[in-house]
């Protein structure tokens, strides 16, 4: 699939866009824009997909997404389960590079600002002081107008350029979106057939068929948009569900290992280990601790 063009609106008394949406489906789907977004999940949890990295994202997360890069965040069930709704909360920004005007990036006091923004192309995971940080600022800037807006932004991208220890590039520098004109929605589908089904076994010619593709055809489709292949991209998607799992710590490692779409416990160890650089037990006593 392509992933969709989303048009940002601004308004006429801003230069720059940011909002807050309570619903979990606000822009849920695979798609990118030419503006730079600055996001902050205060309440919140489900996978994230930036590039071609997958991952979990939860409550507190700070995100800064590079111009046209591919991004979606498909919140849990949870959030749409009308019996036991959970609330989502999130503050987000929108800006383009020339906003603030030709040049400003080129001055030498802005050249911090200018790298990062460079790297944001990958995609960035705010961490440390320098997420608090922009936390805060995010939630001023929501209620502030006039030329404070655009001081608040600035001083956001300042500390994390500034805090380079507290930052985690995402997408591998090697991925290409590929856009095509004429691309049906296939990626968008295809994520949202594999978070639905990630449990079961998925055959090939399954995923095939929503992709509209013969298998091979799929295989090489799915490797060139995302830089892997469906078995590596479900077992990501596997992994990061336990990963949940053991940090809610209500159920053993062996169940955890069935309930996350793993049919062999060696294997389910294996990639665990891969993926996340720790034996699940260590990754649950890292985190608890």
């Amino acid at each position: 699939m392509k992933p969709q063009l989303l048009k940002v609106s601004t308004g006429p008394a801003h230069s720059f866009s940011a909002r807050r949406d309570t619903v979990p489906y606000a822009n849920n789907r695979w798609h990118y824009h030419q503006e730079i977004e600055l996001i902050h999940f205060e309440k919140g949890r489900g996978t994230q997909f930036i590039g071609d990295s997958i991952r979990n994202f939860g409550s507190g997360d700070v995100v800064l997404i590079g111009s046209n890069l591919p991004h979606y965040w498909s919140f849990d069930s949870s959030y749409f389960d009308k019996r036991n709704q959970q609330e989502a909360d999130v503050r987000v920004t929108h800006f383009n590079d020339d906003f603030w005007g030709a040049g400003f990036l080129d001055l030498p006091e802005n050249t911090n600002i200018k790298q990062l923004l460079q790297q944001a192309k990958q995609g960035i995971s705010v961490n440390g002081v320098a997420r608090i940080r922009v936390q805060k600022l995010l939630e001023e800037l929501l209620v502030t107008e006039g030329t404070k807006r655009i001081i608040l932004l600035i001083e956001a991208l300042t500390a994390i350029a500034h805090n380079t220890k507290d930052i985690q590039l995402l997408s591998s520098v090697g991925f290409n979106p590929h856009f095509q004109r004429g691309e049906k929605d296939r990626i968008n589908n295809i994520y949202d057939f594999a978070l639905q089904h990630f449990r079961q076994r998925i055959s090939l010619d399954e995923v095939a068929e929503v992709a509209g593709m013969s298998s091979n055809a799929f295989c090489r489709y799915f490797k060139s948009r995302t830089g892997k292949t469906f078995s590596q991209f479900l077992i990501e998607i596997r992994v990061g569900h336990a990963c949940k799992l053991l940090i809610e710590n209500n159920m053993n490692v062996k169940q955890i290992c069935y309930e996350s779409g793993f049919h062999n416990f060696a294997g389910f160890h294996k990639y665990f280990k891969q993926i996340t650089g720790k034996s699940p037990l260590n990754y649950q006593r890292a985190y608890l601790k």
